[in-house]
């Protein structure tokens, strides 16, 4: 795995030249986002489908919360998915049609979506009755979910989430320090009245795609190396005993003579012999 400056150096060289573009995308996204989850909205659409219960909805904020998670859940959670993968787009083939990219990606197996955030929940949320750490420690084991339903849209979204989950093991804390390494930048973007994180998550959410694509060639070179067989050990070859020499008998009128070892034949064993039964 790479350092977390290698992350942040292919997200700048990709963003380079494209910052309007990526600016462009998080503005579409807040507006969006602001009016999907407001609650003066929420409160609107409520009085509109129903004037006579504007009572009710105004002291029950349950029905409220409900609403707009449903709407998190149908508006907001496919246009997170659509940014971070027009971000690893923009990464890895330098598209940078952001905005159009954000809704192809937002729309494309729209449900699809829906059924794998609704089940990211879901796990989160039980987690989480645990703990808070446990919860915490799943979402980051789910976060590569966004980047599978779109490298792979034939899994199912239980598939892709359990997936992620086998990719990001032992990778859990490596993104957790990516994410913290932003946190000055945040800060800083708190003094601008939150104007900075219209570049600062771009910014970010391009690190963790390169972040994506390191970890997914890591699973990759492992899952490939699990799968070849291991080549099974030759079995050592009988050692030919050795041939004793003959000497020739000493003469008075000749001097000795020594001759070469004279070479027998040797049955060689069967290799078979020697394989484990």
């Amino acid at each position: 795995m790479k350092q977390n400056q290698d992350y942040k150096n292919a997200a700048l060289a990709a963003l380079k030249g494209n910052w309007p573009s990526a600016v462009l995308a998080m503005l579409v996204y807040l507006f969006i986002s602001v009016i999907a989850v407001s609650p003066n909205v929420v409160s609107q659409v409520q009085l509109a489908l129903n004037p006579s219960a504007s009572g009710f909805f105004a002291t029950h904020s349950g029905a409220t919360s409900g609403f707009i998670y449903l709407m998190e859940l149908l508006v907001l959670y496919p246009l997170v998915k659509g940014l971070f993968n027009t971000l690893n787009r923009l990464l890895v083939n330098g598209d940078a049609d952001l905005v159009r990219g954000m809704f192809n990606s937002a729309l494309t197996k729209y449900w699809r979506t829906v059924l794998a955030s609704l089940l990211q929940f879901v796990f989160i949320f039980l987690w989480s009755l645990l703990l808070i750490v446990p919860g915490i420690i799943k979402a980051f084991s789910y976060s590569m979910t966004w980047f599978i339903l779109e490298d792979e849209p034939e899994l199912s979204p239980n598939k892709a989430i359990e997936l992620s989950m086998a990719m990001m093991k032992g990778h859990k804390f490596d993104l957790f320090y990516l994410y913290l390494s932003f946190i000055g930048w945040g800060i800083l973007s708190l003094f601008t009245l939150g104007i900075g994180l219209l570049w600062l998550t771009p910014y970010m959410y391009t690190s963790v795609a390169a972040f994506y694509q390191d970890v997914k060639a890591d699973f990759m070179a492992k899952r490939e190396l699990a799968a070849v067989p291991a080549a099974p050990a030759a079995p050592a070859s009988p050692a030919s005993p050795a041939a004793p020499a003959s000497v020739s008998v000493e003469t008075p009128t000749q001097e000795p003579e020594i001759q070469a070892p004279a070479i027998k034949d040797v049955k060689t064993e069967n290799p078979e012999d020697y394989m484990p039964r």
